[in-house]
């Protein structure tokens, strides 16, 4: 895990060059919304998409994390199927009934039945390295993605440059970003962290607590303002020193919940001296993105050396999996 959270900026490019590269089949379909389909690991860029394009998407992007599809997708649905392993049941079952529902469908994926289905009925494809957990594959899940949806003219964003300014930012400083992700993490062990960014921003927040749960073996909720607002504050009233608070900040962050932020960090401050804040760098969204991604996966990273875990061990998941493989 080590070398893969390492090389995450040189995944970044990797994945542009391949996404460029790529033959796409062309489609005449009118598609008038879009559902990408994944879960976990293979599920998060998902939402990251969403975040980075409902600002200036001209149809909505919904994030699908079930069996089933949403009962509106239709031949003028483009299903997008993200599933590292190619394996994921959940993915398996909402591509049948997208290909019942005569989508437009494309795949992301490492192998598996996806990729075999991909190649045998002609879909659009992007093929991921084989062999790594797929919560260290978000770069490739991510650009992927993008560059998907950048094919089929919903995507507007300048990928390319703003891929190889983070890929060289996040090599240039990365001594920097290391130290800081160590001085976070000595200062959470042994809380229970909560994860909060502005709305627009929350699949970071989602993110950061996925790699706590795997990397770290922590468990952590995550949350966006405004929404913790009226509600999850008012719980802190129950919080200690056993608790963490963990405020993600971007430039882009709507004003109004930039001051919410402020006000509910000093409010949290009154039940528990954990509280901490992650800015990010970069000067569009996408790149605050990267850089999130990255200081956050370093920060689980050193969780899991002070907490004396195994950061590759998903043996819970496994025997999940186990059970349901004799379930009918």
């Amino acid at each position: 895990m080590l070398t893969l959270i390492e090389n995450f900026p040189k995944h970044l490019v990797d994945a542009m060059i391949t996404a460029k590269k790529a033959s796409f089949k062309q489609s005449n379909r009118a598609i008038k919304n879009v559902i990408i389909t994944g879960l976990g690991g293979s599920g998060i860029g998902a939402s990251m998409v969403q975040d980075l394009l409902s600002p200036h998407a001209e149809i909505p992007i919904i994030v699908n994390k079930d069996y089933h599809l949403p009962a509106f997708a239709d031949e003028n649905t483009l299903v997008i199927a993200c599933s590292y392993s190619g394996e994921t049941e959940e993915t398996l079952a909402a591509l049948a009934e997208a290909e019942e529902h005569s989508c437009e469908i494309a795949i992301i994926t490492s192998g598996g039945t996806l990729l075999q289905m991909a190649k045998s009925k002609n879909y659009n494809y992007l093929q991921m390295p084989e062999g790594n957990p797929p919560r260290s594959m978000i770069g490739y899940s991510l650009v992927y993605q993008l560059y998907m949806l950048a094919y089929y003219g919903i995507s507007r964003l300048a990928l390319d440059n703003d891929i190889i300014l983070s890929s060289n930012y996040l090599l240039e400083f990365r001594e920097k970003i290391q130290s800081q992700a160590r001085y976070i993490a000595v200062r959470l062990h042994k809380k229970i962290p909560a994860v909060y960014a502005c709305s627009g921003f929350g699949s970071l927040a989602e993110r950061f607590r996925q790699q706590l749960n795997e990397n770290s073996k922590m468990l952590a909720w995550n949350g966006t303002v405004p929404e913790m607002n009226h509600n999850e504050l008012v719980g802190w009233k129950g919080g200690d020193e056993h608790f963490a608070a963990i405020f993600i900040h971007t430039p882009f962050d709507d004003n109004r919940n930039a001051k919410r932020t402020e006000i509910s960090s000093n409010i949290i401050q009154n039940f528990t001296s954990g509280v901490f804040h992650i800015h990010s760098e970069g000067e569009t969204p996408l790149r605050a993105f990267f850089y999130l991604i990255h200081i956050t996966d370093w920060i689980s990273y050193y969780l899991s050396e002070l907490n004396g875990v195994d950061v590759m061990d998903i043996s819970a998941i496994n025997q999940l999996k186990g059970e349901l493989a004799n379930f009918n």
